[in-house]
């Protein structure tokens, strides 16, 4: 029965982890412009 509790421990720690890491990911302004890269393929470029 321990051992569960040592396990839902861990996972919640994991869990806090993932969640740090996308908080510190929106703030540092990764994910602001998810259109432009997708669309660069499309255009020609210009010499």
């Amino acid at each position: 029965m321990n051992i569960i509790f040592l396990l839902i421990g861990i996972s919640l720690l994991l869990a806090c982890g993932f969640l740090a890491a996308f908080f510190w990911a929106m703030k540092s302004g990764q994910n602001d412009d998810l259109h432009t890269p997708g669309m660069r393929i499309l255009c020609d470029d210009e010499p």
